[in-house]
């Protein structure tokens, strides 16, 4: 660690940081993109996290649920830790540490993304949410410290910081969250456009095996006049 004023010790850790984060940009991109076609076909993002990740969490959901930047129309993610009843009812009868899973089974649905936050990576109820969101079929995604650490080890992608520092690490997780809206509002609109094309159905062609009989006509042959007949389909 620098050793220094507040501010030099501070900014020289954020700096060391800094460098290895902008090795990210492809994962924020695909990040940005995968939840956008999700959210766009009506999935939902559930966010976790404990103190200053919970704040970093109900930072993200406002983003999405309002906007970033440009008018958009409203997008479906949830700060598990802001229903406060739900929370402390949870807390209360069954222990902190399922204050989270038994969230994400209430409303994780298969599509969904549960992203959970820890500048540690080793929070008990973000550990259960990881497991209960694997158990009804969400995806797991985590932004963490260094790494490995048990909850990067658990969820099927991770962002990690490398800073041993847990404010940097906070600082940078603030950064993600307004880059993964960057890349999701950058990918909305084809989002959008994909699931606004009507699906085309394909014609059913039916050939005839040889040795079987011809397919039956449906319908109702009338003859008119004597003449030949018409098939008129019922």
């Amino acid at each position: 660690m620098p050793t220094g004023s507040p501010l030099d010790t501070h900014l020289t850790n954020l700096a060391a940081a800094l460098v290895p984060y902008r090795r990210c940009e492809r994962q924020l991109a695909r990040w940005g993109a995968d939840l956008a076609h999700r959210l766009a076909a009506g999935a939902r993002l559930l966010v976790a996290g404990n103190g200053g990740s919970a704040a970093e969490a109900q930072h993200l959901t406002a983003e999405l649920v309002g906007k970033l930047r440009d008018d958009r129309q409203p997008l479906s993610a949830i700060a598990l830790h802001a229903e406060t009843s739900a929370l402390t009812a949870i807390a209360n009868d069954y222990g902190y540490g399922d204050v989270y899973a038994r969230q994400v089974r209430a409303h994780g649905r298969p599509g969904d993304i549960l992203l959970l936050l820890s500048t540690s990576g080793t929070s008990a109820n973000l550990l259960a949410a990881a497991q209960a969101a694997r158990d009804v079929g969400v995806t797991t995604w985590a932004l963490t410290g260094t790494a490995p650490n048990p909850l990067a080890d658990v969820c099927d992608d991770v962002l990690a910081v490398a800073s041993p520092d847990s404010q940097v690490v906070q600082e940078l997780h603030l950064v993600t969250s307004h880059l993964l809206c960057e890349y999701l509002e950058q990918e909305l609109p084809a989002a959008l456009a994909a699931v606004a094309e009507p699906a085309v159905a394909e014609p059913t062609v039916v050939h005839p095996v040889a040795g079987e009989p011809p397919p039956v006509r449906t319908g109702v042959e009338v003859v008119l006049d004597g003449g030949p007949g018409q098939q008129v389909d019922a």
